[in-house]
């Protein structure tokens, strides 16, 4: 059965350019994704020819300066165009959120020559980027990472293999993190690697549970060479790149999530009002009702805590503790909510034949990525008592 339409949320928003940037993304998500996102994740296809459509659209460099091609959006904006792709389908909201993630390092860190050099083609020009951090061995310890880039003269040569790559082996280009110099955190060094490097290749993708339709794979480095002219900010500072980077993608998992819950509880609640048992639509029944209301509250306590961090980030100010509280938050209820609409559809909802079971097995793997909730309640806590005793 084609997914439903994404119903109309309520935003309030900051601007009448951002009212017409909302309106242009559901058009779009009506038009373009909702109707073919079921046929597309069974079949395991991934939307490239859309995200170029997406980036002629201007909402692949929505929060970045336009002077290099970007959209001059604030992140309150940013997010909200990401849970309204989410919702019509996760696999395009997740992959605007990565390529996003893999722009913010030249964005953020690179030199002015730099970002006139690459960020127009990487911001609107029909690129397509992936962020390369963890590895078969290094996950939610990041620091230790074994990816090596040594230097030869005017270059460096990485050899290493990365995992968990979302747009691995099909990407334009990679923002990859390797290790320069010594063990921790303080010898690991930021790259800009092409696409199409010699020595770069992608392994087949990973069988995964659900996003079946977004390639994960690894990513193998040969003795790829890179020029210094592609290294971003300086030597040694590549994981706190990394960190101010997850700080940013995981408000737009956050996002993503919210969507996914969205589109959830609108298919609970279509199928709830229209679903007749003992002569009545089962909406009528106060369990179910109860259910309805949960779920929606669940979404705009989500809803709220992502924006009121993004506000943060807008405002210059931290936001890691509140980017962290909204990745955990807003994912976990997008897990609860995603299971509660199984549950309302009964039978159908366990069936291929309704959109509820892939939301479900959807909501599953942002409870992972970019930080585990695990890991996100170690960074609320440090931010509360401070680093933990050794």
């Amino acid at each position: 059965m084609p997914d439903r339409a994404p119903q109309p949320v309520d935003r309030q928003l900051p601007t009448e350019e951002a009212r017409d940037l909302i309106s242009l993304v559901r058009e779009i998500a009506q038009r373009e994704i909702a109707p073919y996102a079921a046929e597309e994740e069974d079949a395991g296809r991934f939307p490239r020819e859309l995200f170029g459509l997406l980036s002629e659209s201007g909402l692949l460099g929505l929060p970045y300066d336009s002077e290099h091609g970007g959209g001059d959006q604030p992140y309150e904006v940013y997010l909200q165009v990401l849970e309204e792709l989410a919702a019509a389908r996760l696999t395009v909201g997740l992959g605007v959120s990565v390529h996003s993630l893999a722009c913010h390092a030249l964005a953020t860190y690179g030199t002015k020559e730099q970002q006139v050099e690459h960020l127009p083609a990487m911001l609107g020009g029909g690129l397509l980027g992936a962020y390369c951090l963890s590895e078969p061995s290094s996950g939610s310890d990041a620091a230790s990472l074994r990816t090596k880039a040594v230097r030869d003269g005017d270059d460096w040569v990485i050899t290493g293999t990365k995992a968990w790559i979302t747009h691995g082996g099909i990407a334009d280009f990679y923002t990859v993190m390797a290790r320069t110099g010594g063990e921790g955190s303080r010898g690991i060094t930021a790259f800009l690697v092409p696409g199409d490097a010699e020595g770069l290749s992608g392994a087949a993708p990973e069988k995964k549970m659900g996003m079946k339709g977004s390639p994960t794979a690894q990513v193998h480095f040969d003795g790829v060479r890179v020029p210094d002219s592609r290294r971003l900010g300086e030597e040694g500072q590549g994981f706190a790149i990394a960190l101010s980077a997850l700080d940013s993608g995981r408000l737009g998992i956050a996002a993503c999530a919210i969507g996914v819950a969205q589109a959830a509880l609108d298919e609970a609640v279509a199928y709830a009002t229209s679903r007749r048992q003992f002569g009545r639509p089962i909406a009528d029944f106060q369990g179910l009702r109860f259910m309805l209301a949960d779920m929606a509250t669940r979404i705009e306590a989500g809803r709220a805590l992502y924006l009121s961090a993004a506000r943060l980030r807008d405002a210059g100010r931290p936001f890691s503790k509140q980017a962290a509280m909204a990745k955990l938050l807003c994912t976990d209820s997008a897990m609860q909510v995603t299971t509660d609409a199984v549950q309302i559809l009964g039978g159908y909802g366990y069936t291929a034949d309704f959109p509820a079971e892939r939301y479900m097995r959807e909501a599953k793997v942002l409870q992972i990525v970019e930080g585990t909730n695990q890991i996100q309640r170690m960074v609320i806590a440090r931010h509360l008592a401070g680093p933990e005793s050794r």
